[in-house]
């Protein structure tokens, strides 16, 4: 299999790439990335892979440029977006450009080419739920986005659903929590802490840093993808979950701890507008209809992902 991957230099793309063509020695991939700030070639391991792996800088709204990978692949599985909640607050055309209109682009393309699709999307579609509940996001929940960043994936997830039923596009759709692990860019809340311990430097948390997160590490959900693609039906979504709720001052003080400083250097800051207070996910769908289950622990993964940041820092 041809798969196109956008957005491949970039953390989950990047870490998907590598997962996919060690496991699926016979197919290839073809990496469409417009290597922003966030991304990176080098992330994926394209020495390795030489002659089953192809970088193409371009743009997703490029709809000839995408019209003719597309002509030349059996499947697209669009991780190219804009995620920075922060960014998208005070840049949010960016994020309308890349995440909705790069999306359209990607679907007729397909729709054209009649070549199955998967859009990764992400659980803040679904909104906040109540910082003191036991309820769970699930495929039945309805979309309330809450800023402009998950308004966009919102709107992508929409279109996805609309070329499924007006064109019988073979597409599904995955909503992940949190992700975490090696090659994610430093402005988000894991990588930035460790850098900035490494450093003694302050590390700003917002609010009372209460809110809480679910977190996945990025190679189990690489492999819920997988299950997806393989095995998942038209039309349907999928939401992924390894069910590690954990509060984000909390996520702070065991990287601390790990890197033996101390919770002094955490400075509380104000609050980032319209701020989610909880996210959660029931995976039972996955779990039960494509047999997929996490590999890794919150703890485990989370020592695993600041050695691999350390050995970086410390390297000459």
């Amino acid at each position: 299999m041809k798969i196109l991957v956008t957005g491949g230099a970039g953390f989950i793309g990047s870490n998907f790439i590598n997962y996919w063509l060690s496991k699926h020695v016979e197919d290839n991939v073809i990496n469409l990335d417009k290597l922003t700030y966030a991304a990176n070639p080098n992330y994926v391991w394209h020495e390795h892979f030489k002659g089953r792996y192809t970088l193409v800088q371009g743009d997703i709204t490029d709809s000839n440029l995408v019209e003719q990978l597309v002509n030349d692949s059996d499947c697209i599985v669009n991780f190219a977006a804009e995620s920075h909640v922060d960014n998208s607050i005070g840049m949010p055309g960016q994020f309308i450009s890349s995440n909705y209109v790069g999306t359209f682009t990607l679907l007729e393309a397909a729709r054209k080419s009649d070549v199955r699709f998967h859009q990764i999307s992400t659980d803040e579609v679904f909104g906040s739920l109540p910082i003191d509940s036991a309820e769970l996001f699930n495929e039945n929940t309805s979309y309330h986005p809450n800023n402009p960043y998950s308004a966009s994936k919102a709107g992508a997830d929409l279109l996805v659903r609309s070329y499924v039923n007006t064109y019988g596009l073979n597409a599904t759709i995955s909503n992940c929590s949190n992700n975490f692990g090696p090659n994610q860019h430093a402005e988000k809340l894991i990588p930035k802490t460790i850098v900035l311990a490494s450093k003694n430097q302050k590390i700003p948390l917002y609010g009372n840093g209460l809110q809480i997160r679910d977190w996945i590490y990025v190679e189990d959900h690489c492999r819920a993808i997988e299950k997806v693609l393989l095995n998942g039906k038209k039309g349907e979504s999928y939401l992924v979950s390894a069910r590690n709720e954990q509060r984000n001052i909390d996520v702070v003080k065991m990287i601390l701890s790990l890197m033996n400083k101390d919770y002094s250097l955490i400075d509380f800051v104000k609050d980032r507008p319209g701020h989610d207070v909880r996210y959660a996910i029931d995976p039972t769908k996955i779990e039960t209809e494509l047999g997929w289950k996490p590999k890794y622990n919150f703890s485990n993964a989370l020592e695993i992902t600041v050695k691999h940041y350390m050995h970086f820092l410390i390297s000459p």
